[in-house]
């Protein structure tokens, strides 16, 4: 029998069958599973290009109940026109060894990252959270805010960037049909004051949050971004927060603000749990004293089960 050549979608084929996901579910799942020890996430391998050029960052997992290996490669090449950042997702079967799927990770990484965060708010931000603030103006904040709204009764939004002004007409046409409608804030101080739930949504390298927007009670969760020791909050916080991440055994050595704070005597022993312990009810809830951090660095296995979710109800629907 021969074998069929392997699905390629591009960027707009994986925005259309993403809609069929149920991203937060999936990942969900994947988390409990991980928690239970039936995934295989491998550190991510950094490759950097000679003359400081960019990089290239590999990210692999196996599921072995759903019978995938995976991986996703995320090239962030330099230009004379600037820096720019592709990716691209595979699936291979452990039945066979043969590839399964190819397909733009983008769009993909965008839902992945949002659904993470959405989970880690579900699983941490206080019960009557009323309060959203999202920092960041780009597809990967608004993401977080449709993914994150359900999860709560909020009774108020607000969305700021440090370039707001530029995006503010865009932004409030993308929000203006959500309720409570989000209210656009060019003041970070005024953006966070008597927040619950602060998702950073940023490509910054440097911290878009100062010690004293930070209060006990909040949650502040952080994604990556391709800048080397890229941190949301200073790393000094860490000393004062509930820590946790999306995998203990991987996070902490790559995080920006988690290698910079182990420098200066923190320890990845202070993190009172990952996403797979939280999904499973193991880990350590938040002392309310204090406030708490999510920090996510993106697994392979994040990637692996979104691209065999889009497999699925692509195949379903051909």
């Amino acid at each position: 029998m021969t074998q069929s050549s392997p699905a390629w979608l591009d960027a707009t084929a994986v925005e259309d069958w993403m809609k069929r996901v149920d991203a937060v579910a999936a990942m969900r799942d994947l988390f409990e599973a991980h928690g239970k020890g039936r995934v295989t996430q491998p550190p991510q391998v950094l490759t950097l290009l000679p003359d400081s050029r960019g990089d290239f960052i590999t990210y692999s997992g196996v599921l072995p109940e759903d019978g995938v290996f995976g991986v996703k490669v995320s090239p962030y090449v330099v230009t004379a026109s600037g820096g720019k950042v592709t990716a691209t997702t595979m699936l291979m079967s452990l039945e066979t060894g043969q590839p399964l799927l190819f397909c733009d990770s983008l769009a993909l990484t965008t839902e992945r990252t949002a659904a993470t965060t959405a989970l880690a708010v579900d699983l941490l931000a206080r019960t009557d959270a009323a309060n959203l603030t999202i920092i960041g103006g780009g597809p990967i904040a608004l993401a977080h805010l449709l993914h994150v709204l359900p999860l709560r009764r909020w009774r108020r939004i607000r969305i700021h960037s440090r370039n707001i002004s530029a995006r503010k007409q865009a932004l409030e046409a993308s929000v203006g049909e959500l309720w409570p409608v989000p209210e656009i804030v060019d003041d970070c101080s005024l953006a966070v004051a008597d927040a619950d739930v602060v998702p950073l949504c940023t490509s910054s390298g440097t911290p878009v949050l100062s010690m004293e927007h930070i209060r006990p009670g909040m949650l502040v969760t952080s994604i990556s971004t391709n800048v080397a020791r890229a941190h949301e909050i200073p790393p000094e916080a860490l000393t004062r927060m509930n820590v946790y991440c999306d995998d203990r055994s991987t996070t902490p050595l790559i995080a920006g603000e988690m290698v910079l704070a182990t420098e200066n005597g923190w320890s990845r022993d202070d993190i009172r749990g990952d996403l797979g312990e939280l999904s499973c009810g193991e880990a350590l809830a938040p002392s309310p004293e204090r406030a708490s951090f999510f920090r996510s660095m993106g697994l392979g296995i994040e990637d692996i089960k979104m691209a065999l979710e889009i497999l699925r109800v692509s195949s379903h629907a051909s």
